[in-house]
């Protein structure tokens, strides 16, 4: 097929037909990408040749390259890797040095074992060989890498220096490969091989290529910052980039280290304007479904065969120098736990920079023996490392709990040891922190109570905190209810075992607040029934509900909407995720009337220990300055009348997706307050719930507050 057009067509619906079905059996969208274009391919039922791919689709590659480099520079922030600098050197230069090491060796043994090269090959030959491939093994592949972290929206201790890690590692490759090179002409007695001299050409494309780079992330600054609207910050920033990258080959330096210090330099500079990262967000998925499914085209079945057992050796060494050499550096290092254990998976992926060293062994003449034996064996480890290498990196972030919205901590000795002593309690998906703050003041006299079940053993002592807390504003008392239902014992939802094992939960957690729990069963047909005639009996507050971990359940929707519709009081649904914890609360509102549903539990969290509120308004995008401007004075009015002015900062903002803007604050902070409307049927098809959708999305426990009918 030469057709260029149907080509880009067919790829990009293969490439995410493919990521689509992958992500049913939990494969990273990448590793679907790579498949279809190994199925589109010379290796698959070649609808795409090889023809089409060099002459008409490079460019995309060299588009997605660029992109992807400025995008691993976004994460070198020197502000947040100052604490990791160390960490950062040792592990690249450990894990480097490891592959480098297990591949050579390896290599060297299993050449020598299978006589693999011309018969008058001497042990200097074997050497020579294994030596070019630890230098090759070297190089990772930052596209793929990047991509599963985006896709996981991962963030964390290893994620960050994982990012470092990568953009240090093709310099190391760059400067180890021209080493090896001299090397390995000295070793077949070429003369001119002078180490020396390739020690000096390697510094010599590693700092041009940097400074080139830090010279297109000030132009790029000083341009985007000038400019207001992003469609002009994408066209401008995207020109200057390729010309970056298409200046860094003219003059023989690397791209990829070019497009990372441009990158580097934009976000570190004092303006730190990173519109232009945003913009590139938005224009970068069809190029990266391109750039994968374009590079598994290329990929070649038959290099495994050609290969043989020098490239699994070589694959399998790799990946053993990466891992092992990575917890090395990292322990050396003292990094944190996660580090050690899984940043060495992430740096399975290999591909572009690979084979571009390859094809520099080609443009040697001496060398040709060599490169006839060295290409398959890479291809060959390539071809396994981008199928299985993204697969890989998404172990690692979930192992170490960096995954948003993974909802579980990673299982370290030393956590452990921390939730032994009381620093924070797992419960089956997520951790309750420890109340350390000054124990509450119960009133002398109580007035009413905040209601709360105690059924779901997994939220019950997070339940029990929300509603001590807001009961505690109140003068109130938290009251656990358990619905008994004839023939099926206490319930309340839709579990009904270890009753007994969380009222001793329940109460430690009220007590632990300063609080003491009054608890009533009550006899009822159903659910919501029995939770509606213990509010009716007394005077409540609020009611509080708890989402199942596990996901929303049927009945326990049905029990959210019929008491909800039937309740005299607000009712609360808790949803949580990752870490309980309160401090940074935020509260988005799109009207006064969230304000207003919202108002009790925001004073409620507001003057208790060091909590600190920030109220929200989301306006629409093309809102006046002024406009916005009016709405802070409003919520400052309402934070003055309701004597809440220490403890909350009122925010106005204009966003083109409430949804996504909610998200992107929601990283800052710990917990989320929204107001949600009870829709049914065409109404909340229609409509929509915008509480609903962000609680789908959000690594952050929430609070959903439902309003009584009026």
């Amino acid at each position: 097929m030469q057709e260029t057009t149907l080509v880009l067509a067919i790829l990009l619906s293969a490439g995410f037909g493919a990521a689509k079905l992958g992500q049913l059996v939990r494969l990273p969208s990448v590793t679907g990408y790579i498949l279809a274009g190994l199925i589109l391919g010379p290796s698959g039922i070649h609808l795409v040749t090889s023809d089409t791919i060099g002459s008409n689709l490079g460019h995309f590659t060299q588009i997605a390259l660029m992109l992807i480099a400025f995008g691993i520079g976004e994460h070198l922030d020197i502000k947040r890797l100052r604490h990791s600098i160390k960490s950062v050197g040792s592990i690249g230069l450990a894990e480097t040095t490891g592959a480098f090491l297990f591949v050579s060796i390896g290599s060297f043994l299993m050449a020598l074992a299978t006589d693999i090269g011309p018969n008058e090959w001497q042990m200097t030959d074997f050497a020579t060989l294994a030596i070019l491939l630890g230098a090759v093994s070297v190089a990772t592949a930052p596209a793929a890498t990047l991509h599963v972290m985006r896709e996981l929206k991962a963030a964390g201790p290893m994620t960050t220096v994982l990012m470092a890690v990568v953009a240090v590692d093709d310099g190391l490759a760059i400067m180890m490969f021209g080493m090896a090179v001299s090397a390995a002409r000295h070793m077949v007695g070429i003369d001119g091989g002078n180490i020396l001299a390739a020690l000096t050409s390697s510094i010599i494309e590693i700092f041009g290529s940097l400074l080139m780079g830090v010279i297109t992330g000030i132009l790029i600054d000083f341009v985007v910052n000038r400019l207001r609207r992003q469609s002009e910050m994408l066209t401008v920033g995207l020109a200057l980039l390729l010309l970056c990258g298409e200046g860094a080959r003219m003059f023989g330096l690397s791209p990829l280290l070019a497009g990372m210090a441009a990158g580097f330099t934009i976000v570190n500079r004092d303006f730190r304007d990173v519109r232009l990262f945003r913009a590139l967000n938005a224009f970068e998925p069809p190029i990266y479904v391109l750039f994968f499914t374009l590079a598994g085209s290329q990929l070649h079945i038959s290099a495994l065969t050609l290969a043989g057992w020098l490239g699994l050796v070589y694959f399998f060494l790799r990946v053993f120098g990466k891992v092992i050499g990575a917890n090395v550096g990292a322990r050396l290092a003292k990094a944190p736990v996660q580090v050690q254990y899984y940043l060495g998976y992430a740096l399975v992926p290999q591909a572009g920079v690979a084979i571009g060293l390859i094809f520099l062994i080609q443009g040697e003449p001496e060398l040709a023996v060599f490169s006839s034996i060295i290409t398959p064996v890479v291809l060959a480890g390539v071809v396994i490392s981008e199928l299985v290498g993204p697969v890989c990196a998404r172990y690692a972030v979930e192992k170490a709990g960096e995954a948003a919205g993974s909802g579980r901590e990673s299982e370290f000795p030393e956590l452990s040891e921390k939730k032994e002593n009381g620093e924070g309690k797992d419960i089956d998906g997520f951790r309750l922190m420890p109340w350390t703050w000054e124990l509450l003041q119960p009133a002398g006299t109580s007035e009413g109570f905040v209601i709360f079940g105690t059924a779901y053993s997994a939220t019950a002592p997070g339940l029990a905190r929300m509603a001590t807390l807001i009961a505690h504003h109140h003068g109130a008392l938290p009251m656990a209810v358990q619905v008994k239902i004839p023939g099926k014992g206490i319930n309340f939802g839709n579990e009904s075992d270890g009753t007994t094992a969380n009222h001793v939960l329940v109460e430690r957690e009220i007590n632990s607040l300063g609080y003491k729990m009054v608890n009533e069963v009550v006899l009822a047909d159903n659910v919501p029934s029995g939770i509606l005639g213990a509010a009716s009996k007394h005077k409540t507050w609020y009611i509080v509900l708890g989402y199942p971990l596990s996901g929303t359940a049927v009945e326990f929707q049905q029990t959210i909407e019929s008491v909800g519709q039937q309740a005299s009081c607000p009712v609360i649904v808790v949803r949580f995720s990752g870490v309980l914890h309160t401090e940074r609360i935020l509260v988005p509102i799109v009207s006064s009337s969230d304000l207003h549903a919202v108002g009790g539990v925001v004073a409620a969290l507001s003057g208790i220990g060091r909590h600190r509120v920030t109220l929200l308004h989301l306006m629409p995008s093309n809102v006046t300055e002024k406009e916005l401007q009016f709405s802070e004075q409003k919520m400052l009015f309402w934070a003055e009348k309701e004597n809440l002015t220490p403890y909350v900062h009122c925010r106005a903002m204009s966003t083109e997706a409430r949804q996504e803007t909610i998200l992107h604050e929601s990283c800052h902070h710990d917990l989320l307050v929204m107001s949600a409307r009870e829709t049914q049927g065409f109404k909340r098809i229609f409509f929509g719930s915008l509480a609903e959708g962000v609680a789908r999305e959000c690594a952050r426990p929430m609070l959903m507050v439902y309003s009584p009918r009026t």
